[in-house]
C-alpha cells in the first residue's frame, strides 16, 4: 500500500465519521420524530447485538460427522446457550452493560462445565 493510499483512507473514514456524527444535528427535528424513526431507535442496539454474536459463532470447522466430545461442538454450544441467555437478560433489563456481563459469564461458565463433564 502507498501512503497516499492510507492518506486517502484516513481522510475517508474521518469525513464518513463525521457525516454519521454530525447528520442529526443537520435533520430538521420534524423528521426526528416520526414514529418508525423512533421504533427503529428501540430495537437497533438488540438488533446489532444479535448481528455482532451470530457472526462470531465458531460453527466453520464443525462436520456434520463430530462427535459429542469434540471441542468444536462445546465451544458452538456454549456460545448457542451464552447468546440465549443475553437475549433474555436484554429483553429483561433493557441493560446493555449488564447483558454483555452475562454473555461474558455465560460463556466461560458453560465452557468449564462442558470441559468438567468430560473430564477435559
Amino acid at each position: 500500500m502507498s501512503s497516499s493510499y492510507l492518506i486517502f483512507a484516513t481522510f475517508a473514514m474521518a469525513a464518513v465519521t463525521f457525516v454519521t456524527r454530525a447528520l442529526p444535528a443537520l435533520i430538521p427535528k420534524k423528521l426526528l420524530d416520526t414514529p418508525w424513526l423512533h421504533r427503529l431507535n428501540e430495537s437497533l442496539p438488540l438488533s446489532v447485538m444479535v448481528l455482532l454474536i451470530l457472526t462470531s459463532l465458531s460453527y466453520q470447522n464443525l462436520s456434520a460427522t463430530a462427535s459429542m466430545s469434540s471441542p468444536e461442538l462445546h465451544l458452538l454450544m456454549a456460545q448457542i446457550g451464552a447468546l440465549v441467555l443475553v437475549l433474555f437478560t436484554y429483553h429483561i433489563s433493557r441493560q446493555l452493560l449488564v447483558s454483555m456481563v452475562v454473555g461474558i459469564a455465560a460463556i466461560n461458565g458453560l465452557l468449564w462445565v462442558f470441559a468438567s463433564l468430560l473430564g477435559q
